[in-house]
């Protein structure tokens, strides 16, 4: 089980500290004690707690003065002194200094584990703030949503990775494709009955910071550690712990991060810029990446050890051209989603051609696109029905051949062999033959005017166009 939270102690008085100590790890916290305050600010440090149970009085030293040199606030950690003088004035000293509250000598061991409850839930509220400006927005549904077999097969994956609480999971796809939700839904089976409102889920983007910059996000820094470090700081390891990692686009990490990464995820500590100490660290890395990062590899802009360390369990997203049987489940999700988002009652569905033309549609931009597009139709359109025309014109278009073909040359007619169409003598009206063909190609199809567009070869703008002019609706 977690532990609700990291506890440090500090009193010369050996029953004392047996005493809290063992009610508070009782309680389900991680206690280290120290009766000796010699070294203790690095210790403290080492130890990076939540909370600092500190004597006022100690042999050798002074409370306040290990308090002033863990800087105000205990450097991070909440500072509890622990005084046999029940005096104002020591309470007034100690709080000026810093600390958040003070227990007098005797302790009544409820009262103490009542404080430190309330102080760690204090403290997990003001780091929530903190990771929740880090965690991208926009999350509008969390389950993956389609029926297609290769997510059906994601998400078994996803689920044995879960169930197995890996360490770290390579998930790799095109732009677009949803790597990050992903993450989000292995995390969530990770943590049931938790999800993201009760274990943290931070994310990074590897390409969107310099590179001292992440090195600060990832790992932490001291006070002092570069020009603008004014006080210390957690990195999101740190503020992760017990929950997930998303490192978005870790194709782009300069070489020399991607050695202290591997460091990282091999020992599970991490030192912040300026420490010289190690912290332990418990998390989930996700790592996302579009590129080829064995190519990276080969190309020396990937470290080898690191790929496979990261590789040892992986995802792969197929785009979403192939998997069409989720474009119109997505497609409606989105519908709803954003019908609820904008306070709209319509459009409330697709027409029959309007979902042919989204899954004939190529999709470069994946998931992303088609949330995009769906968006847009809800707030421009009123009417009940999406219909193809209100749709966007690189949807209309057929979708462009993967490669082209080579081209079939026309065969000529031999001499004296008829050809296969002969203009009659006394000519035709070319608005009757349009007609004829139009009405086959729409006989042949149901109906359906995607398809009639296709047997003719024409866009469906344009066979649309012809339809309407020659009255044919």
């Amino acid at each position: 089980m977690r532990a609700k939270g990291r506890v440090f102690l500090v009193d010369d008085d050996d029953l004392i500290v047996s005493m809290l100590a063992r009610s508070l790890r009782l309680a389900g916290y991680e206690v280290q004690a120290e009766t000796d305050p010699a070294g203790v600010v690095e210790k403290i440090r080492a130890f990076a707690p939540q909370l600092v149970l500190l004597d006022l009085k100690l042999p050798d030293a002074s409370g306040m003065d290990i308090l002033a040199e863990l800087g105000e606030g205990g450097g991070g950690a909440q500072v509890v002194m622990l005084t046999s003088d029940d005096s104002a004035e020591s309470a007034v000293k100690a709080m000026k200094a810093g600390a958040v509250d003070y227990l007098t000598k005797p302790f009544d061991l409820e009262e103490v584990k009542l404080v430190v409850a309330s102080i760690m839930q204090r403290w997990s509220l003001r780091q929530e703030v903190g990771y929740l400006r880090k965690i991208n927005a926009g999350q509008d549904h969390k389950d993956l949503v389609g029926p297609s077999a290769p997510l059906q097969a994601l998400k078994q994956q996803a689920e044995k990775l879960a169930r197995a609480g890996v360490p770290a999971v390579l998930i790799t796809g095109e732009n677009g494709t949803g790597k990050e939700m992903l993450a989000r839904y292995v995390h969530r089976l990770m943590h049931p009955g938790e999800g993201e409102a009760g274990t943290p889920f931070i994310g990074i983007n590897c390409a969107a910071l310099p590179e001292h910059l992440i090195e600060s996000e990832l790992f932490g820094h001291e006070k002092g550690a570069f020009t603008d470090a004014k006080v210390e700081s957690q990195g999101i390891f740190e503020l992760a712990s017990g929950g997930s990692v998303l490192l978005d686009e870790i194709g782009e990490m300069k070489l020399a991060l991607q050695a202290k990464l591997l460091r990282t995820l091999e020992e599970w500590k991490v030192r912040r810029l300026g420490g010289r100490h190690d912290i332990p660290i418990q998390a989930t890395v996700f790592a996302t990446t579009n590129r080829d990062l064995e190519a990276a590899v080969e190309r020396g802009e990937f470290r080898i050890d690191l790929y496979y360390r990261l590789a040892t369990f992986r995802l792969h997203i197929p785009p979403l051209r192939e998997r069409r049987g989720d474009v119109v489940p997505l497609a409606e999700h989105f519908l709803a989603t954003f019908a609820a988002k904008y306070g709209r009652a319509r459009p409330a569905e697709f027409s029959a051609e309007a979902r042919d033309l989204l899954v004939a549609h190529a999709w470069p931009g994946n998931v992303r696109e088609l949330r995009n597009t769906v968006e847009r139709l809800v707030v421009l359109e009123s009417g009940p029905v999406i219909l193809p025309e209100h749709l966007p014109r690189e949807v209309l278009e057929p979708r462009p051949p993967a490669a082209a073909p080579a081209a079939t040359p026309v065969p000529t007619p031999a001499p004296g062999a008829e050809p296969e169409f002969s203009l009659p003598e006394g000519g035709i009206s070319l608005e009757d033959l349009e007609s004829t063909l139009i009405l086959q190609a729409l006989a042949k199809t149901g109906r359906n005017k995607v398809q009639a567009a296709k047997l003719l070869g024409m866009t469906y703008d344009s066979f649309r166009y012809q339809v309407k002019k020659l009255g044919l609706d």
